[in-house]
């Protein structure tokens, strides 16, 4: 029997393990600006950003967005550019694209009214059980589990469970013992309380600020004494997760070129990563050594008259480490090239595109950097 269901008389019983971390809780929460509200929009935003993202990024972001966003009527009706924009460096942009589409769900089927049920919010665009389990557990306080990375690796060292947590054995018996723990919260909640609310954060918070990945602070743990691994010395071996697989380089070359004041760029189809964004023209190289002229003549069907490198640009996502050397390219006589879904955008116009992060770098260097600016963008004279 796994050790989820047999947990045995070492490991702390549910009541005991919520009644501290509640009080634990209570007293240590950082004041995150998505905890001074209860509205279920500001909850479900702030949750979905926070996938895969640090807290001090989301902060910011979180804060333009609902300033600009406030609401779900105006995410609905908002143009995807615009919201696309608004999620500019956070990643993973299909995040965004079903917060719309999940806004426009709730503003068409349920008269902008937020649901309560666990499974009307799961029937949603982009909302799986995790993120439908923390908006119904913090915004309306109902005994609903939570899993998260940070969950997983308090659970599994509190209760001292080896197993690697990704099998679907063990992961389903992980949001079984969250379900038990959540509702013996709920059992301990007096009128006026938020236990179920609080409990699951305290879940989060333990997992971001104590119970950390790497060198886990558990002389400050609130339940310590009850902590399985921590008894054993086993936090370095639990949670047992398969080893992540071994980075990946990819090099790019990508190309500036301006044209009386505008330059040249690409929306991204909707079948690849990073769809619906822009990027500067580019192609990913093969590793052969081919010049910077020849690949913009493969590129543009045109031979250059001048090519200059600009910078390298460095970037990393997910599992791949890329690398982007950039390239300022003229064609003789203010020649047009030709590029498959290319267009032309003034520099104010740019400003309101979303691009990716690594050409997003680029545009700051344009901006930065005087000599590349629109306007003098011709002061430094090209080598061929």
């Amino acid at each position: 029997m796994s050790k989820v269901e047999n947990r045995g008389l070492s490991a702390p019983k549910p009541g005991a393990l919520a009644r501290l971390l509640l009080n634990w809780f209570k007293q240590n929460a950082r004041d995150l600006p998505w905890r001074r509200t209860r509205d279920p929009y500001a909850i479900w935003i702030s949750e979905v950003m926070l996938q895969q993202t640090q807290v001090k990024t989301v902060i910011p972001y979180w804060q333009r967005w609902m300033r600009r966003l406030p609401d779900v009527r105006a995410l609905a009706r908002a143009r995807p550019d615009a919201v696309l924009k608004r999620w500019e460096g956070l990643g993973y942009y299909l995040r965004a694209r079903n917060l719309q589409k999940a806004a426009r769900t709730i503003v068409d089927r349920h008269g902008g009214r937020f649901p309560e049920r666990f499974d009307e919010w799961v029937a949603l665009p982009g909302i799986g059980r995790y993120t439908a389990g923390a908006i119904c557990s913090i915004a309306f306080n109902q005994p609903t589990p939570v899993l998260d990375g940070n969950v997983i690796r308090v659970l599994t060292r509190v209760f001292g469970i080896a197993e690697n947590p990704r099998r679907r054995e063990t992961n389903a018996g992980l949001w079984r013992l969250a379900q038990d723990l959540v509702r013996a919260a709920a059992r301990r909640q007096r009128p006026g309380e938020r236990n179920c609310s609080y409990f699951n954060q305290s879940l989060m918070e333990l997992g971001a600020v104590i119970c950390t990945p790497r060198q886990p602070k558990c002389p400050l743990c609130p339940v310590r004494k009850h902590c399985v691994a921590g008894r054993e010395k086993r936090t370095d071996e639990i949670p047992n997760l398969a080893p992540q697989p071994a980075s990946t380089a990819r090099r790019f070359a990508a190309f500036v070129v301006e044209r009386k004041g505008c330059f040249l760029v690409r929306r991204r189809p909707a079948s690849v990563v990073n769809s619906q964004l822009w990027e500067f023209p580019n192609v990913e190289l093969d590793g052969s050594r081919t010049k910077g002229w020849q690949l913009a003549e493969n590129l543009f069907r045109s031979r250059p008259f001048a090519i200059k490198p600009l910078q390298q640009v460095r970037h990393t996502i997910t599992r791949y480490r890329i690398t982007m050397d950039v390239y300022r390219v003229e064609f003789a006589n203010g020649t047009a090239p030709r590029l498959e879904n290319g267009c032309w955008r003034s520099w104010f116009e740019l400003r309101k595109l979303a691009f990716p992060s690594a050409h997003r770098k680029i545009l700051q260097m344009l901006e930065t950097r005087p000599t590349y600016q629109v306007g003098s963008f011709r002061r430094t004279t090209p080598t061929t």
